[in-house]
């Protein structure tokens, strides 16, 4: 009887679980596209088209490292279809989704290495954003030639996904462990 018991309590606790991070997911979904906005709102360009910070890529690295990937895509991928749809129209969402798909599975790999940070893993996720964008800008106008412009994207990128990788760092660690429970702090670094 008492395993019977165990097994209810743990088929509970796994239920909870699940339920726990499908909140959390869904808080971070609602989020990213609040910070979406916000860059929508206040464009931070520099004087240079097609160059943001990715202040919602924040909540992107976070739930990779807090939550299983298959919530972290979930949670880009809605980011980017309801974000573009709501403030970029089609060609908005063909564009971020080839960036924001291509950066998620190099980030997701370089994330299983165990080699890099998660400074790292945004910095390269900024960079390989910013090549899938411009791959398929250049797809789509048939001229190869959009790639001159790639060296600024290229530094562009590594600057933001520092920027952002420092402040995912920083909220990782000081957010609550009941939130992300998985989330190891000592394998930030």
């Amino acid at each position: 009887m008492s395993s019977q018991i165990n097994k209810t309590s743990s088929s509970n606790d796994q239920r909870v679980s699940g339920t726990s991070k499908l909140a959390t997911a869904a808080m971070l979904s609602c989020l990213a596209l609040i910070f979406s906005y916000i860059e929508f709102l206040i464009p931070i360009d520099l004087g240079m088209p097609g160059i943001k910070l990715g202040l919602a890529n924040l909540l992107i690295i976070i739930a990779l490292y807090g939550l299983k990937w298959k919530y972290a895509l979930a949670i880009n991928f809605v980011r980017i279809v309801l974000s573009g749809l709501l403030f970029s129209g089609v060609f908005g969402v063909i564009y971020s989704l080839s960036g924001g798909l291509l950066s998620f599975l190099v980030m997701v790999l370089l994330k299983k290495s165990g080699k890099f940070s998660i400074v790292g893993v945004s910095m390269a996720g900024g960079v390989f954003h910013n090549l899938g964008q411009i791959t398929v800008a250049a797809q789509l106008v048939s001229n190869s030639k959009i790639f001159y412009y790639f060296p600024v994207l290229l530094f562009s990128g590594i600057a933001t996904g520092i920027i952002i990788g420092f402040f995912a760092y920083y909220l990782a660690v000081k957010m609550p462990s009941t939130l992300f429970p998985n989330l190891k702090r000592n394998v930030l670094v």
